[in-house]
């Protein structure tokens, strides 16, 4: 039965490397994840080309003869865009587009879209803008002469489809304007955080799509947007929580990804200095994800970038209930034991230890072990209360014996 949606998609191509700093598990675990972004995007993927370099080709990113056969598969598939897997540079992509003859996006580009389409409120559209116009300015030669090709769709969103028709010097003229307005955003921010007093504040952080909205929901019983896609969350939503005896506010932040475009890191500075200011990082990652350490490692990464890695943290493992392992024959002497053979029990030993037993396994969407989760966010909590309250160290003393 044909899936109508599929028919309806756009269609597009995927293009990755393997080279010396990326083997064919990380080109292949990349093309998945990139394969997820078009599907969020609204596109879908129909056809991968992997190519082994020594690094990518400094003019056409792949080599001429690869760039010919992904021709062919377009010309006779009738298939509108080639997606590629990495940034490319202004040459690249006009060199690339002279080849193929049809729209060409990067990762970045793909990202950026995904922003314009998410962005509800004025602050994240003009957040979204920012970046799409800073991406744009180096590549407007290859959108000018190209003009009637511009028909919507993946990655044609935002300012691209007007301010492409201007010269350069408007389209620095609008970034000068974004700058501007985001600068008055990011004061009112600011004033929006300290009016909140000295309560402590908790920042939920982690890869994209590890469920940190529905944990949200659940904890602080409030309707986030939650959704099974990349960047379902852009704005930053406070939500005031109280566990046993303490009040807190929760905020939930835009997920990273790797390969994070810059633009995105300077344009959602005030997203997140609520990660910067906040007083205790909960780290929520997927658990069921085979790649989850590569996921803990890249948000740790973009945690010292913005200077938060250093502050209190607790790893949250969430989707338990998705958790799958690899069997092993007890009568194989072969096959040696690895991390994708472990049982959930001797993963949750493992992380422990590693993590000093400061780690929490939960089901945000089965609401397993959110009583462990909330007794443990208590105590780190209660840490920070106690210095900032001294005063009120009585109440913990009560509450104890109550209890």
């Amino acid at each position: 039965m044909i899936d109508k949606k599929k028919v309806s998609s756009e269609k597009a191509v995927l293009i990755g490397v393997i080279t010396q700093h990326q083997n064919e598990d990380k080109s292949t675990e990349f093309l998945d994840e990139l394969e997820f972004l078009v599907t969020t995007a609204g596109g879908v993927s129909i056809k991968r080309y992997v190519q082994k370099l020594e690094k990518p080709h400094p003019k056409t990113f792949i080599g001429t003869g690869k760039l010919e056969e992904v021709k062919r598969y377009i010309d006779t598939h009738n298939v509108g865009t080639a997606i590629f897997d990495d940034e490319l540079s202004p040459a690249q992509l006009r060199n690339i587009e002279k080849v193929l003859d049809c729209k060409i996006l990067d990762r970045t580009n793909l990202i950026l879209d995904i922003f314009a389409q998410r962005a509800q409120t004025s602050y994240a559209r003009t957040q979204v803008a920012l970046a799409q116009c800073e991406y744009l300015l180096p590549r407007l030669t290859k959108l000018w002469t190209h003009l009637d090709k511009q028909k919507g769709g993946i990655g044609m969103r935002g300012p691209g489809e007007t301010e492409i028709e201007t010269d350069r010097r408007i389209v620095r003229d609008q970034i000068t304007v974004l700058q501007k307005k985001l600068k008055v955003i990011d004061k009112q921010m600011a004033v929006q955080r300290k009016n909140r007093g000295k309560m402590v504040r908790v920042a939920l952080v982690g890869y994209t799509n590890v469920g940190k909205s529905t944990l949200m929901n659940v904890v602080s019983k409030s309707e986030v947007f939650a959704e099974n896609k990349l960047f379902a969350t852009l704005d930053t939503t406070v939500r005031k929580v109280v566990v046993k005896n303490i009040p807190f506010l929760m905020t939930d932040t835009v997920g990273f990804i790797r390969k994070l475009p810059t633009q995105l890191v300077e344009s959602f500075k005030s997203t997140l200095d609520e990660v910067r200011e906040a007083d205790l990082l909960l780290h929520v990652v997927d658990i069921s994800h085979k790649n989850f350490e590569d996921h803990i490692e890249s948000v740790n990464k973009i945690l010292q970038e913005i200077e938060s890695a250093d502050k209190p943290s607790m790893m949250i493992f969430n989707k338990i209930d998705a958790y799958t392992h690899e069997t092993i024959d007890e009568d194989d002497l072969v096959m040696e034991k690895t991390k994708a053979h472990f049982t959930l029990e001797e993963l949750q030993k493992t992380w422990m230890s590693k993590m000093e037993n400061n780690c929490v396994f939960i089901s945000a969407l089965n609401k397993e072990n959110l009583d462990d989760f909330k007794n443990r966010v208590y105590e780190e909590v209660k840490k920070i209360h106690i210095k900032r309250f001294p005063y009120n160290n009585f109440l913990y003393d009560e509450y104890s014996e109550e209890v």
